[in-house]
């Protein structure tokens, strides 16, 4: 893949997109940004060579600018002396220089125009670098905030759960005490055993006729 190709499906790529899609988003955001950076290298490592073609064709330019004038001058001086032929074979070499000189300006253009293309990609892959590694922090955010979270939860159900069991085993010994409490008072409250209810009766009986005698008494006194 060229540099110019690899360049736009970097550039053009939805980096939130692709991250949604990977199993791993913080590795997958790391090689996105290796990527980049490897891309951003050559693109520049290309844009400094474009930079010194550009210097080299100048100066090729300007020699062959000085060998057509050279031969200019050469033609115009034959002419003077009357060396037509001279002159002529002079301007035939001004004018192979001068079909050089077009084919290097041709290659100034050219290499012009990619510098400036280069140039412009370096700034919009510096710009999606800044906002892939904004992507990194933000997700390096969310991931911390969302392990704390689950830190947290994790701890409020531990601690919510051992309260509510602690909670349960306090209900369950009072409702123990409650219900040793209530069988406490039917074996000694009101409940009358079997003996009891002889001895009551016995007791009443006894009463009853000491009640009579008292009354036979009072009676014979009269």
């Amino acid at each position: 893949m060229g540099i110019f190709s690899r360049f736009a499906d970097i550039v053009n790529s939805n980096i939130s997109a692709l991250l949604d899609k990977a199993e791993d988003p913080e590795k997958m955001i790391r090689l996105i940004i290796q990527e980049m950076e490897d891309t951003l290298v050559e693109v520049r490592t290309n844009s400094a060579k474009a930079i010194a073609d550009k210097k080299e064709l100048a100066r090729k330019v300007e020699a062959i600018e000085d060998q057509v004038q050279d031969w200019q001058q050469k033609a115009t001086l034959a002419l003077t002396k009357q060396r037509d032929d001279l002159a002529r074979s002079a301007l035939i070499e001004k004018q192979k220089l001068q079909d050089v000189l077009k084919g290097l300006h041709t290659e100034q253009t050219l290499v012009e125009e990619t510098i400036n293309k280069l140039t412009g990609e370096i700034g919009k892959l510096e710009s999606k670098i800044t906002e892939t590694r904004a992507k990194q922090q933000a997700l390096a955010i969310r991931s911390q905030t969302a392990s704390n979270r689950r830190d947290v939860q994790r701890h409020l159900h531990t601690a919510r759960t051992s309260e509510a069991m602690a909670k349960f085993d306090q209900y369950s010994r009072k409702i123990d005490e409650l219900e040793a409490e209530a069988d406490l008072y039917a074996k000694t409250g009101n409940g009358k055993s079997l003996d009891q209810e002889f001895a009551e009766l016995q007791a009443q009986d006894e009463i009853e006729q000491e009640l009579a005698k008292l009354k036979q008494q009072m009676e014979e006194k009269k």
